[in-house]
């Protein structure tokens, strides 16, 4: 754990987890209003599992940015939310969080169906490595927003971590039988599949919607995508209707139960939590 957050945060009794400073607390719960609609029991669990996350885990900042306490409990915080009613062991193993200051570049290399060796660089706002760590954009973190789709980088990078506990991302997570009584592989899948090519079928609706002259990737083509219930990037594969639907689900939950209903109810029964009913 970074010498800065050491400074910053005093040792709680417990040797696994951190005090958080009320000021960065009440700060980003005012930056967070989907983290602060919560009630006080959920905000004190929350909080307990902030600190575990901070003492468990090795945050650090990448590309010369300064690893505040305020920076580490706001990413605690949104990483902790999801997993809130299921537990920290939630995120096992596993142990990094790589923080940079704006969108981070990865090189990619890719070789297609002809074997042709393509490579480039991938400018990205989150990811998340199968065992490895976590990698977010600050600037897009702390910009997590229940305008539009509903959006939270870090929630969404996180998700796929609960996605990749039991293999490859596929918009299953495992399910535990304590945890997870009413819910069934089979009925999951089915509700997931349903729910994944509605999205598609409207995609393609407003994809031929849009004018050939006009570029679908720039800002003027916002106002075709903006009746999608989610963001279109949902479309790209089930891993990421997923991870997208998590953000919805917990930063603007009415605008994916109206689309989703089923698709909502087995998300709430997978993360034990109902925003709505706050």
């Amino acid at each position: 754990m970074p010498h800065m957050l050491r400074a910053l945060l005093n040792k709680l009794g417990a040797p696994n987890a951190v005090a958080i400073p009320e000021a960065s607390w009440d700060a980003n719960l005012a930056a967070l209003p989907f983290v602060a609609r919560l009630d006080a029991g959920e905000r004190a669990r929350l909080r307990e599992l902030a600190s575990r996350f901070l003492a468990e885990k090795e945050m650090s900042g990448a590309d010369g940015l300064e690893l505040t306490a305020a920076i580490q409990v706001n990413i605690a915080m949104q990483a902790c939310l999801p997993v809130l009613n299921l537990g920290l062991e939630w995120y096992r193993g596993w142990v990094g969080v790589i923080v940079y200051p704006s969108e981070f570049v990865v090189p990619r290399r890719i070789v297609d169906h002809d074997s042709v060796v393509h490579e480039f660089d991938d400018a990205l706002a989150g990811e998340a490595w199968d065992g490895g760590p976590v990698l977010l954009s600050w600037d897009d973190a702390r910009a997590a927003s229940a305008e539009g789709y509903g959006t939270s980088v870090a929630i969404h990078e996180f998700t796929h971590k609960l996605d990749m506990l039991n293999g490859e991302p596929n918009g299953q997570p495992p399910f535990d039988a304590r945890l997870h009584a009413g819910l069934r592989p089979r009925e999951w899948r089915a509700v997931l599949d349903e729910a994944f090519a509605r999205l598609n079928a409207e995609l393609d609706l407003i994809e031929a919607e849009i004018p050939a002259d006009l570029d679908p990737a720039s800002a003027d083509a916002d106002r075709y995508f903006a009746a999608l219930p989610l963001d279109p990037y949902a479309a790209q594969d089930e891993a990421e209707f997923f991870a997208v639907s998590s953000e919805a689900f917990f930063v603007a939950p009415a605008r994916l139960r109206d689309a989703f209903p089923a698709w909502y109810d087995v998300l709430a029964q997978f993360f034990r939590q109902d925003p709505l009913a706050r």
